[in-house]
């Protein structure tokens, strides 16, 4: 027979005596407690100026205890300790620098005047800052725009296989040369023109006065002796002659501060034809990268129209001085390598600088012998029409395409605006926002 199983006696678990009796509500009080000091301290360390008071807030009420003699988070008899007390900063608190004062009312009018004083001011500051710096800015500008059209250039050469430090020299030494020919062709026959009047002048004088028309104008007025008198008035007042002599400073003043600024520019070109990859870069870093390709998509195809515009209009400039040379030279009128550059350069001028050019030309041709001065402007009459419909179109055909309307309005703002320089901005800058207008404002308006 086998025993029966000795039962278990389980012993009693000893609770310490120090250790208090928990209620289901106990924690949760608890919680609540030590949200409402987080609350406290977080609003004594914001001060917000919006709050009606800066009174000290009042200590939670101590949650109510069970009969076990539970205790709120935070307290003497709690395990977690006492919470130290944060420093007070009150309205009519004194402190070690004096007492606190009330906030700052931000709509008082005299707070809501003051500051809007100070956003006139900074304003005006702009203004008047802007408007000092026009000239840096227009060197920029230019700088800029000739930096997109010889930047077609040097990404071709560096697709041949070409470092873009050796492209960019390459650019820079066919620019000198080309600036180089250009003062060949016009400084020397300048110069000697403007000697050979300076010698030839008492002779001229002498065939005017000479002239019969002259002579009877004189018998019968006395006009010999009335300009002979106003010459002497003139050349012994000594505002005159100041006047004469500032004048003179301020042409030689004007002629040296183009110089520098030519030099300047050629200059910030090749510093932004060097570093142009990198600007880029770092301007296409500051988009969001959710709209960064777009972005860049964009902006490449704006340069490449500017510098195609660019390029294209010089080579029309080109073309017209060219067959302009051509044709004065056949047909015997002076000064024709001088005529031929300057007949270039307004042909920069949209819409208007060839038209420009041509009367120049046939007012010359008129004073040699008026029958010439026909026969320039039958030219420039079929020129015109040939670049217009013939090299304008193969030209520009990978360029800008903007309507006639747009590019009247371009223009005449741009000259406006910044004169010569803006006519000739104006067209790329056209372009380029009528690109922004088919590829972003029209597809967004489509899809809303």
């Amino acid at each position: 027979m086998s025993p029966l199983p000795r039962p278990r006696l389980r012993r009693p678990r000893l609770r310490a005596p120090d250790r208090p009796h928990y209620r289901p509500g106990d924690a949760m009080r608890r919680w609540r407690a030590f949200q409402e000091q987080q609350r406290v301290a977080l609003r004594e360390s914001n001060q917000f100026p919006s709050d009606t008071s800066l009174a000290p807030t009042p200590e939670p009420a101590e949650p109510r205890r069970s009969t076990g003699g539970a205790t709120p988070l935070g307290s003497a008899e709690g395990g977690d300790g006492p919470t130290p007390e944060r420093p007070r900063t009150a309205e009519g608190t004194t402190t070690a620098y004096g007492s606190i004062g009330k906030p700052i009312n931000r709509a008082s009018p005299i707070y809501v005047g003051f500051m809007a004083a100070i956003g006139v001011a900074l304003a005006y500051a702009l203004v008047h800052l802007i408007t000092r710096l026009t000239t840096t800015l227009t060197v920029l500008l230019v700088a800029f725009f000739l930096t997109l059209a010889l930047n077609p250039i040097v990404e071709s050469l560096c697709r041949r296989g070409m470092r873009r430090s050796g492209a960019v020299t390459v650019v820079c030494l066919g620019l000198i040369g080309v600036f180089a020919l250009l003062a060949w062709l016009v400084v020397p026959p300048l110069v000697q023109e403007t000697t050979e009047l300076g010698n030839n002048a008492p002779h001229i004088a002498d065939d005017f006065l000479a002239q019969r028309w002259v002579k009877d104008l004189d018998q019968n007025y006395d006009i010999g002796t009335k300009v002979q008198a106003e010459m002497d008035k003139r050349i012994n007042d000594g505002a005159f002659v100041s006047q004469v002599f500032g004048g003179v400073l301020g042409a030689g003043k004007a002629v040296a501060s183009g110089l520098f600024q030519a030099f300047t520019i050629l200059i910030l070109t090749l510093y932004f034809l060097a570093s142009l990859p990198r600007v880029k870069q770092a301007a296409y870093a500051m988009v969001p990268a959710t709209r960064r390709p777009r972005f860049i998509s964009l902006s490449e195809e704006i340069m490449r129209r500017v510098g195609s515009y660019a390029i294209g209009q010089v080579l029309v400039a080109t073309i017209n001085a060219a067959c302009s040379w051509i044709m004065m030279t056949i047909l015997g009128i002076p000064y024709a390598a001088v005529l031929a550059v300057v007949v270039g350069f307004l042909g920069l001028i949209p819409m208007v600088g060839a038209t420009l050019g041509a009367v120049l030309v046939a007012v010359v041709a008129f004073f040699v012998e008026p029958q010439k001065a026909i026969v320039v402007g039958v030219y420039y009459l079929i020129y015109q029409q040939v670049e217009n419909y013939l090299i304008v179109p193969r030209v520009m055909q990978r360029t800008v395409a903007v309507p006639g309307a747009v590019t009247v309005v371009a223009a005449l703002a741009g000259g406006t605006l910044l004169g010569v320089l803006g006519a000739l901005l104006a067209i790329p800058v056209a372009a380029g926002l009528l690109l922004l207008y088919e590829e972003v404002l029209v597809p967004r308006q489509e899809h809303q």
